[in-house]
């Protein structure tokens, strides 16, 4: 066995998975998997750097990482970095800070990476199931971006696509630094355009309407997924490969939208800091669904870290 830790710094969270890594088979024993909301893609679609706040909060849940590393002993380390540092002008200054507080340089993957270590995350424990047919889509709803992803065992398409839930938020529903509550109809109709354009240009590439079984990842469709089963709390484990009908995804997204902040903020199942984006996020799931047919999505909470430590194997 060989303990590993992987670590994916997004647009809006930063996770951590440490596990146990049986090199002759690819499977991960989990010990350790934590989730903090720094929004380091804060701004980075409008100015096109990263905010020395929202650096310093990534820092911070930097060095809380790895004490918990430097607890469990792991061997190997992996830090990989998607839409927001991509971005940024001033990614050297992220690159840096991260080296010196991990002790490792984070890999600044592109779009089409990012895809296939998500499909590989969220997909190796549906193998075998006879009531999910192949080929699967998987779509990984970030905070900077969405990643598409068709295949059977193996990758055969990826995409990826400048649209997620900070990015949308950011882009049409924010107003003199606050965010719209509940947005316009025009907002609304702004972002869907945004959405539909988007998936416009997945579609280039992947072939959306082929899969049988589609698969969600990531905050915005795991929240959704809560809110359906109108958990009392967040619990990953009635989460993990639950199955929302699109009818439900449309309800969902459109009581979201019309809510206000305080609202959401009231639901048990909401994280604090996904309050101002879920309504964007949500509508990304809908929009998918609708142009790929799909009448559920399977929602796992095995996505794009977990690709990461089974790389590490």
């Amino acid at each position: 066995m060989t303990r590993v830790a992987a670590i994916d710094c997004g647009t809006n969270s930063i996770r951590l998975l440490v596990a146990d890594a049986d090199p002759a088979t690819g499977e991960l024993t989990e010990l350790d998997r934590r989730m903090t909301i720094v929004r380091l893609g804060q701004g980075v679609d409008r100015t096109g750097r990263l905010a020395p706040e929202a650096l310093e909060r990534t820092f911070a849940a930097c060095r809380e990482y790895a004490a918990v590393i430097k607890e469990h002993g792991a061997e190997r380390v992996r830090f990989v970095a998607t839409s927001a540092s991509r971005d940024a002008e001033n990614r050297d200054d992220f690159v840096r800070g991260v080296l010196e507080i991990l002790g490792v340089e984070p890999e600044v993957i592109t779009g089409d990476q990012e895809a296939e270590f998500s499909f590989t995350g969220a997909t190796k424990e549906l193998t075998g199931r006879a009531d999910l047919a192949r080929p699967y889509l998987v779509v990984d709803i970030g905070g900077g971006s969405t990643e598409f992803v068709v295949g059977d065992d193996h990758v055969r398409a990826a995409r990826s696509v400048d649209v997620g839930c900070v990015r949308m938020t950011e882009r049409h529903l924010v107003h003199e630094g606050r965010v719209s509550d509940p947005p316009t109809a025009e907002q609304i109709a702004a972002i869907r355009a945004d959405i539909e354009a988007a998936l416009d240009l997945a579609g280039q590439t992947v072939p959306l309407r082929e899969a049988h079984t589609l698969v969600g990842l990531a905050g915005s469709v795991t929240t959704v997924s809560a809110i359906a089963q109108e958990l009392p709390e967040y619990d990953s484990t009635r989460i993990h490969h639950s199955r929302i009908s699109r009818e439900r995804v449309r309800e969902i997204t459109e009581w979201l939208l019309r809510s206000t902040h305080a609202e959401r903020a009231a639901i048990p199942s909401m994280h604090p800091g996904r309050v101002d984006v879920i309504g964007a996020g949500a509508l990304v799931l809908l929009a998918i669904m609708e142009r790929t047919g799909a009448e559920e999505v399977v929602v796992s909470e095995h996505d794009i870290l977990d690709g990461i430590g089974w790389s590490l194997a």
